[in-house]
């Protein structure tokens, strides 16, 4: 009992402040700080309240098949800071990055980020879309239940070589399978897909992850190059590789997909074989890319060069992309801008800006000289 109180008196609220929520070496502080120790208090309950928040979120996990489907729901993974570098996600990161700069450099690459694309090339890389995945996607689905890809089978949100068949009778008409060959680069790249589905099913996953997250990373901004270039409806018609309308949040979808990959029960050298196999996947992805590029010097030009006008509608962020890199404009320099210049003044907006410019110098430097 407090000196000076009578057993059945009720404290005063400073009292039963001071007796309950401050620490005791505070306590000798004259009830005149109260404010002070109030304000105190407030400031520890959110620190508290904040931590309190941040285990609960912590010690939330979703059930690998349970929640979410599409991508559209809540996806509760590991921080970015609580990633290991042993986890498959990041060994594949970091085991193919330089290749993956190769591969976002070859000329084929940069002139469809420009917006440089001759249509029949396009068409052609469509094709040579549709082998790939048919083929990968036969194999997915032969192996749909091996422990080590069921938990990444998604075929209603990533499988693509129906909207690429839908695509290529766009363009091709509805008697487009009598029209379309697969080529040689491309060949080889089937060939591998099917032999690694029918002997080393594993090593599936690297190939979807190189093709279905590269795709993911940066289809939308493909798709506005490519319509914007070659005048494709605005109805997404021949673009239908691009829409993944089953995926209602790319970012979540993929980080979904990353925590799949990481929980696979997988030993060291599996996952290192992966890596390999990805790095393969690439060079596959590049000897396509290199193919087309070389058919492309015997077609005549029909280039579009809308490539300003498509990232600029973007805000410029072409850097989404899985094949562009953002240091391309810092390493291009001069030559760069000297690029950039030239692809404006090939527009008709362009010039015109460059006229209205060059009237207005020359106004001001003859009022200079009178």
């Amino acid at each position: 009992m407090c000196a000076g109180h009578s057993g059945n008196s009720t404290p005063k609220l400073g009292q039963t402040f001071l007796s309950t929520v401050v620490p005791e070496e505070l306590r000798i502080l004259p009830l005149s700080y109260k404010p002070l120790l109030l304000s105190w208090r407030k400031a520890d309950f959110r620190v508290n309240s904040r931590n309190k928040i941040k285990q609960k979120m912590s010690a939330e996990k979703m059930d690998p098949r349970s929640g979410v489907s599409n991508g559209s729901g809540p996806v509760y993974e590991k921080e970015e800071n609580n990633l290991s570098p042993e986890d498959l996600s990041e060994m594949l990161a970091a085991g193919t990055k330089e290749v993956h700069e190769k591969a976002e450099n070859t000329q084929f690459v940069k002139d469809f980020l420009r917006g440089r694309i001759r249509k029949e090339l396009f068409k052609l890389g469509a094709v040579a879309l549709y082998h790939t995945y048919t083929a990968m996607e036969e194999e997915i689905e032969r192996n749909k239940e091996h422990p080590h890809f069921a938990p990444l089978y998604f075929p209603a949100e990533l499988h693509r070589h129906e909207a690429l068949a839908r695509d290529i009778e766009y363009f091709y008409g509805p008697e487009w399978k009598s029209q379309i060959t697969c080529s040689e680069a491309t060949q080889r790249y089937v060939d591998r897909i099917h032999q690694v589905g029918q002997e080393d099913p594993v090593l599936l996953v690297a190939h979807a992850y190189t093709r279905y997250m590269g795709d993911l990373s940066g289809g939308q901004v493909l798709r506005k190059v490519a319509q914007r270039a070659l005048k494709l409806p605005p109805t997404g018609e021949g673009l239908e590789f691009y829409q993944f309308d089953a995926i209602h949040s790319a970012k979540a979808f993929k980080q979904l997909y990353r925590s799949r990959m990481n929980e696979l029960d997988l030993e060291v050298e599996t996952k290192k074989k992966l890596v390999e196999e990805a790095v393969k996947a690439f060079h596959f992805n590049m000897e396509v890319f290199e193919e087309l590029e070389e058919i492309g010097k015997t077609i005549q030009e029909d280039v579009l060069d809308a490539g300003m006008s498509a990232h600029g509608e973007m805000g410029g962020d072409i850097s989404k992309c899985p094949y562009y890199t953002a240091k391309m404009a810092a390493s291009g320099g001069t030559a760069y801008f000297g690029q950039l210049v030239m692809a404006a003044l090939r527009h008709p907006t362009g010039q015109v800006l460059f006229a209205t410019w060059f009237a207005a110098l020359a106004g001001l430097a003859a009022w200079y000289l009178m």
